[in-house]
């Protein structure tokens, strides 16, 4: 099956979205991530795969800077958008509802290049913030736009990474696209345990045994197994450990060459703000082959 299809790669990160379609056969044409540690290692890792992202000046820096016209033509929008407090303000609660938000310009980019789809993914709190009113606001502005909207929070435990992180998948196909066959990915058996990852029988401090690991987050690294904000120490063998970069990479379902040339403190935090790449992967299949019906 056909998977060539042309993607952009906004809020990129370390391009966990990018690494997902990348694997089924698709490209990248443009990237923006504003971040200077990110942007270094999104380019260490992808410059052998699409050099021609780098070459044509199409990674972009700060996403308010970006003209949409001057964006390459693309079938595909993905990405992992900050969730700022939209204000009440308006009364539509829709496009113009959206200014002064870093969703604005997702929905600008929307509204000029009309791409066949996006898949873009936030926090699962963002149903609930403020009382639903952002992400009706969210909804809301696609649907103006003229897309539909479907929407899922899936775990990464589900697509065998052994860490739950519950992220809100969003996917919007074009009015033209007939994507009554768009389901999210049935989740898969997990055969990839915490214990296979970190190679030892894994314990919570009450001797539970441990399948699914924790979610990587940002802060509270090294806290110890016994504090609330821990996320990677563990009890392996019976011994107090953190995990290693190489294991938090497994986590995220990154590949084993995948490179890091910034310090550990900036590839832990550039891991803990990434998506769970299988976890994108089965989605952005579901939504490959809807446009291949297409």
């Amino acid at each position: 099956m056909d998977m060539n299809y042309k993607i952009i790669d906004l809020f990129a990160g370390i391009g966990g979205f990018h690494q997902a379609f990348e694997n089924l056969g698709s490209k990248v044409v443009f990237a923006s991530e504003w971040d200077s540690h990110a942007r270094k290692t999104y380019e260490t890792n992808f410059s052998k795969t699409s050099p021609e992202l780098f070459e044509s000046g199409n990674f972009a820096g700060d996403i308010t800077q970006v003209i949409p016209q001057q964006i390459p033509d693309f079938d595909v929008l993905t990405g992992g958008f900050p969730c700022q407090p939209f204000s009440n303000a308006g009364k539509r609660a829709g496009f113009e509802d959206t200014r002064g938000t870093l969703f604005f310009n997702i929905a600008e980019i929307l509204k000029e290049k009309q791409p066949k789809a996006f898949f873009i993914e936030n926090v699962r709190g963002l149903l609930s913030h403020d009382g639903g009113k952002t992400f009706e606001t969210i909804q809301n502005t696609v649907k103006e736009l003229g897309y539909s909207f479907h929407y899922k929070v899936v775990k990464a435990s589900d697509f065998n990474v052994p860490q739950h992180r519950p992220r809100l998948f969003m996917v919007g196909f074009r009015s033209d696209i007939d994507d009554a066959d768009f389901t999210f990915p049935e989740a898969v058996p997990l055969t990839l345990t915490i214990e296979k990852v970190l190679k030892g029988k894994v314990t919570t401090p009450a001797g539970l045994e441990k399948k699914v690991g924790f979610t990587l987050r940002v802060g509270g690294r090294n806290s110890g197994v016994h504090d609330r904000r821990n996320w990677d120490c563990y009890l392996v063998d019976g011994v107090e450990r953190s995990i290693t970069l190489e294991e938090a990479k497994t986590l995220q379902g990154f590949p084993t060459t995948y490179e890091f040339p910034v310090s550990k403190t900036q590839a832990f935090k550039q891991l803990g703000n990434s998506v769970a790449v299988p976890a994108i992967q089965a989605t952005a299949n579901q939504i490959l082959q809807v446009l291949n019906k297409n």
